[in-house]
């Protein structure tokens, strides 16, 4: 069954198709929507083309990716298929957008975050960097998944240290998961429960905007 994502696009003020721009795939937490990521990200949509994407399942006022048979064991069904399904938006909103392939990164939160880090694994090299804010590695995808070449992935991993529904062991285990496997991963834990500190979001931005301006031989931080 194809899956026709609802999202929403912020360009670049001087938006120009002739250009490239780095990109921002934002994934949402479980019963969330596209807009709670937009929110996040709205600081760096001067120079970004960011893109959130609302998941396709309905989950209370909200929407999920997949649904879960308890906290951390995802429905492989519905997983598998949002793997698959996301990949295959990224491509296209590729095509539609000027976006630098280059350039392309996935930051989510919580259910999001999960298969942002899931996603870069199985994309290697198509993707340059990941924002995984509060979330886990299902088991089967280290152990079943073909996983790609992320040795230069740039990681950012989050999480929160009193977080009562994923426990902060499992910021260290995704740490010490691809630290293993990436040249290029920071760690960062915040005195906060399972959502996004401000500190976090000021983390995060500062990181992104650096690594995407690196990209460009020459170029300084992208204001």
């Amino acid at each position: 069954m194809s899956i026709d994502y609802v999202y929403d696009v912020k360009l670049p003020d001087e938006y120009n198709s002739e250009m490239k721009y780095p990109v921002i795939f934002a994934l949402h937490g479980l019963g969330s929507n596209e807009q709670d990521m937009l929110g996040l990200l709205s600081e760096l949509s001067t120079d970004f083309i960011v893109i959130g994407i609302r998941g396709h399942l309905p989950q209370g006022s909200g929407f999920a990716y997949f649904h879960i048979k308890s906290i951390g064991n995802p429905i492989r069904e519905h997983f598998d298929q949002s793997m698959q399904q996301l990949e295959q938006f990224i491509e296209m909103a590729t095509t539609q957008y000027a976006i630098d392939p280059a350039r392309r990164y996935l930051l989510g939160f919580s259910q999001g975050a999960v298969l942002s880090m899931c996603l870069a694994l199985t994309m290697g090299e198509r993707i340059k960097g990941i924002v995984a804010l509060n979330g886990y590695i299902p088991t089967f995808v280290k152990d079943e998944y073909w996983i790609q070449s992320v040795t230069d992935l740039s990681v950012f991993i989050s999480h929160g240290e009193h977080d009562p529904i994923f426990p902060k062991q499992l910021g260290d285990n995704n740490h010490e998961f691809f630290r293993q496997l990436s040249h290029h991963v920071t760690y960062t834990t915040y005195p906060s429960a399972h959502g996004v500190s401000l500190e976090n979001q000021q983390d995060f931005i500062r990181w992104i905007r650096q690594d995407a301006a690196a990209q460009i031989p020459g170029k300084g931080d992208l204001q």
